[in-house]
């Protein structure tokens, strides 16, 4: 655990998840304020001085350490990005979304250290050979962006790249309380990211509806939809429920370019709402500060 502890910087080996429809300065210096890494989630950010005015917003708000997220293979102003998150003392970024061979050069040059998101235990020994600082390892339980092909659980997945890489390890999917966190340790991960609990705090902006999705979903309550070549974990509504009994191509009713507007407005039937398998277990919308302090304590 030290390791990570090192790397990211602050009190617990608790990383937020980056969902672009959180990328709020407030949502992020909230859970830097309480103890974890607050995240930006810069896969798609184009406006480098709005980025500029986001991190520095942040730094008004907490002088405790947060990051951000790059998408390798979907964002030609990473190397732009990382240039302003060292200019503004971030420390530690997570990588997605491609080779770490395109990134990891520039990361190190500006002193900064990095964690590579790896759905498979092949992609995580290939990012630890490239030389990535830790890898994030996220089971088919999580919400965001996935493949549309087989993958594993954490359950099988941690241990798994735990013993295949000589880099320290963080668990992504299925967690969102003390349960699930001490269990990811003691699979051998030494921190966690949380996507799905944060999404539904007090503080997240995240519409009520999309919150109150989360709360009333229950177990087998979210599928893998298939959106282009990618998987995006969902949860299932009426409108889906429908389509998945008629036997429906997902992929003709439903585009991801939908998803933001849907969210914000909580129009499902446009795009379900994203959630991670763990939305089984989120029961109520608490402060971003008790949902840390009861899963360490």
């Amino acid at each position: 655990m030290s390791q990570i502890l090192e790397i990211i910087g602050c009190k617990y080996p608790i990383i937020q998840g980056p969902i672009g429809a959180l990328n709020n300065p407030k949502m992020v210096a909230a859970v830097s304020e309480a103890g974890a890494f607050g995240m930006l989630a810069l896969g798609y950010a184009t406006d480098l001085e709005a980025v500029k005015t986001s991190v520095a917003q942040i730094k008004d708000l907490t002088d405790k350490p947060f990051g951000a997220n790059l998408m390798i293979a979907m964002n030609p102003n990473n190397e732009a990005l990382l240039e302003i998150l060292a200019e503004a003392g971030v420390k530690a970024v997570t990588t997605s979304a491609g080779s770490p061979k395109r990134i990891y050069p520039k990361i190190k040059e500006l002193g900064m250290k990095g964690l590579q998101v790896a759905l498979a235990a092949a992609h995580a020994v290939k990012a630890a050979d490239v030389g990535v600082d830790a890898v994030v390892v996220s089971g088919t339980e999580s919400g965001g962006l996935r493949t549309n092909g087989p993958e594993c659980t954490n359950m099988i997945l941690i241990p798994t790249v735990c013993d295949m890489v000589d880099v320290p390890v963080v668990a992504a999917g299925g967690i969102s309380e003390r349960r699930g966190y001490r269990a990811a340790l003691a699979l051998g991960a030494q921190g966690v990211q949380i996507g799905t609990a944060f999404l539904a705090s007090e503080e997240s902006p995240a519409s009520q509806a999309w919150k109150e999705a989360i709360l009333g979903c229950g177990d087998a309550g979210t599928i893998r939809l298939p959106v282009g070549g990618m998987g995006m974990r969902t949860i299932i509504n009426p409108k889906l429920s429908e389509l998945l009994a008629a036997g429906a191509d997902l992929n003709q009713e439903y585009n991801l370019m939908y998803a933001p507007q849907a969210w914000t407005d909580g129009d499902f039937d446009l795009f379900p709402a994203g959630a991670g398998q763990v939305s089984a277990l989120i029961k109520e919308i608490k402060p971003i500060k008790d949902i840390i302090a009861e899963m360490v304590a």
